[in-house]
């Protein structure tokens, strides 16, 4: 019933003169509102329990909270994971991709069932994770089971999952543009306008649905006086953005790198699948306690959960001034130390949580991190006076968008977060230039981003955005060539068994007496002819040549030669300058592998 309901549908839009894909468009909008209201619920408890946290704020009993609440919610991870079937690929995101590139979009319910209530008992308890990689993946199972509902087919299921995603962090993160880009940079690497259009759709309704609940305040306040005087940005602070992105770059890595070491020893330990989640949650109760007595503070240490409120307090100047007037700074010392000492630990706590098989998203340690390493730069270049008019709290802005880069190799992505999340386009310049250098640099020293490190292992290479952008940046000169044999089409069909015998050549070049391109003999035409052997000697090449095959020409790139060879059934075509020389023969062979080396080069 389902295979015949997509036929139907396309049926319906083609009599009323729409495209014949047209019900992805009205599906993506259904998903839209879906996942709108989905993020609702899914934001509302996490927010009560960040309430509760504050309630908590002096109690005598706060330390047991810190050491206990996280195991508590690794304890419920753990048992959910193991009855709702881990899939064993990695964290939410990682598993999508996963789907995206083995398994053709096919994501079962109980993952996205699996992801909601865990994750919730993580975040809530105190892990440090983020709410964003949840509804990602909750969004992506919605989307690839309404396709299998639908009986799309494999085509289209990518798309849907798309859809799905890019709503679900469109809501949490009230930044459509970002879960756009976020869906086709990172999970897709498809920017095709037949993928784009629905995804947009799907995000835009999403947005909107969340906005009509929540409101539509960015998720993190700058305040109206936070650009001073329009000296956000100028020429001569770029050697800064450099050695801030820089940073970002190197904390990435070591971030991606301390994900995956994580991982590594709690397998090694041979615990339970089961235990753990709670096991990673006792070791980050401990580092909770630890920074508790350390600080003598009175309340639940600043990396547990989400980190949202520490992040709006790092880019408020009011954070590193002494006074309202901004130009006295605080005690140097303690807030550089803090300011550091915060990012590491972010990293550790994290690592932890996550590498323990608790669930929860990277991004929101992601601007945490960039948040805390970015303050600590632009306190230090506020400090000796090298950009008087920069606010230090500027520099945690942007340092937030420099290590999401870092963290997902998706600058892009990164850009369109941290610009949304704030809703100031002054802030746009310094973000694309450090978030480009942060990514080289952590690309640099790891070639994995945090959702990728787990799918090397499993065999999955993410190459560039698109296999294609590299095939087109390819001509056949990069191939390396087969000299072409050359027969006439006056030549007996003989002479070429006797070549071919001779020189081990399986496919040969026709010419005519004016040594033009006529055509060409291939193995299988040979093959076809040899059964009657006998006849041999009687044919002319004339007639086991074949004139249909196309020829490649010099400035064609490779990926209009590959689509000759996947609509022909033969092993090499040939290649024909401007001016009708016969250069040689591309190989299907030599063309996968100068395009498997190409896309080796990208990931490296």
């Amino acid at each position: 019933m389902n295979r015949l309901l997509t036929p139907h549908l396309s049926k319906i839009g083609l009599r009323l003169g729409f495209e014949r894909d047209w019900y992805l468009y009205l599906v993506a909008a259904v998903i839209g509102v879906f996942m709108g209201l989905a993020a609702v619920c899914f934001i509302l408890p996490l927010r009560e329990t960040e309430h509760f946290a504050q309630f908590l704020q002096g109690s005598k009993y706060l330390w047991v909270i810190i050491l206990l609440g996280p195991a508590a919610g690794g304890l419920i991870t753990g048992v959910l994971i193991t009855l709702l079937s881990h899939d064993g690929v990695g964290p939410g995101v990682t598993s999508v991709i996963y789907a995206v590139q083995r398994r053709k979009g096919k994501l079962s319910w109980k993952i996205g069932l699996r992801k909601w209530l865990a994750s919730t008992a993580t975040i809530a308890s105190g892990g440090s994770a983020g709410a964003e990689g949840p509804i990602v993946t909750i969004g992506a199972v919605v989307g690839s089971n309404i396709a299998k509902v639908l009986g799309t087919g494999s085509q289209h299921t990518g798309t849907l999952l798309g859809c799905g995603a890019a709503a679900g962090l469109a809501s949490v993160f009230n930044a459509p543009i970002a879960g756009i880009f976020f869906v086709m940079e990172i999970l897709l690497r498809d920017f095709s306008l037949k993928t784009f259009t629905p995804i947009v759709i799907a995000a835009v309704v999403s947005a909107a649905t969340t906005q009509g609940i929540l409101g539509d305040e960015a998720l993190f306040q700058v305040g109206d006086g936070f650009f001073q005087d329009g000296l956000a940005f100028s020429v001569t602070q770029i050697p800064t953005y450099l050695v801030l992105g820089a940073v970002c770059g190197v904390l990435g890595a070591l971030f991606v790198r301390s994900l995956e070491l994580s991982e590594k020893l709690f397998v090694a330990t041979k615990i339970p699948l089961i235990g753990r989640p709670f096991i990673g949650a006792l070791l980050l109760g401990g580092l909770g306690i630890a920074v508790y007595w350390l600080t003598a503070s009175d309340t639940i240490p600043k990396f547990y959960g989400n980190g949202y409120p520490m992040i709006e307090h790092l880019i408020s100047p009011n954070t590193y001034f002494a006074t309202d007037s901004n130009s006295i700074l605080k005690d140097a010392a303690p807030l550089l130390f803090g300011l550091a000492g915060l990012a590491l630990i972010k990293i550790v706590a994290t690592s932890v949580t996550v590498g323990s098989g608790g669930a929860g998203g990277l991004f929101a340690p992601s601007l945490f991190i960039g948040a805390a390493a970015g303050g600590c730069v632009g306190y230090i270049v506020h400090y000796f006076g090298w950009f008087p008019n920069t606010s230090p709290a500027y520099f945690a802005l942007v340092g937030m968008a420099a290590l999401v880069a870092a963290t997902t190799h998706a600058p892009l992505t990164a850009i369109l977060v941290v610009y949304e999340v704030t809703q100031s386009y002054d802030v746009i310049l310094p973000l694309m230039f450090a978030a480009v250098v942060s990514t080289v640099v952590a690309r640099y020293i790891c070639r994995d981003s945090v959702y990728t490190f787990k799918l090397s292992k499993l065999g999955v290479r993410m190459g560039a955005l698109s296999d294609l952008t590299v095939l087109r940046r390819l001509t056949p000169e990069d191939v390396e060539l087969i000299p072409a044999t050359i027969v006439k089409r006056s030549d007996s069909a003989q002479r070429v068994v006797d070549l071919m015998e001779s020189t081990g050549t399986s496919d040969f070049v026709v010419t005519d007496d004016h040594d033009m391109y006529c055509g060409m003999v291939t193995s299988s035409d040979l093959r076809s002819a040899l059964v009657y052997r006998e006849a041999i000697p009687l044919l002319q090449v004339s007639e086991l040549q074949r004139s249909d095959l196309p020829t490649i020409a010099e400035e064609e790139t490779l990926d209009l030669v590959l689509d000759k060879f996947s609509r022909n059934d033969v092993q090499s075509l040939a290649l024909i300058s401007s001016r009708g020389i016969i250069m040689g023969l591309v190989s299907r062979t030599r063309l996968m592998t100068r395009y498997q080396a190409a896309l080796n080069q990208d990931t490296e």
